[in-house]
């Protein structure tokens, strides 16, 4: 009886951690994503505009935090003298 309750245990672990990778990759991907379209903003507004925004790590955050608004956020505060 023990060997199987140990069996049900350990198959019930196996589908929390499965669960837990999936929330993982998932939160993952998504903030890939958000990171490729916000670098690819500021890299058209750096060929194209002529600004001069460094890739700096908070422009990588909120890049990948908020994506293309967050892009534009940088791109805007640039221009206004504020900030990056």
């Amino acid at each position: 009886m023990v060997q199987v309750e140990i069996l049900i245990l350990g198959l019930l672990l196996l589908v929390a951690i499965a669960g837990a990778f999936s929330l993982v990759m998932r939160s993952v991907k998504f903030l890939a994503v958000n990171t490729l379209f916000g670098l690819f903003i500021l890299y058209l507004a750096n060929a194209v505009g002529g600004l001069a925004i460094p890739y700096t790590l908070p422009v990588l955050l909120v890049c990948a935090v908020l994506g293309a608004p967050g892009a534009i956020a940088v791109i805007i505060l640039n221009l206004l003298g504020i900030a990056f």
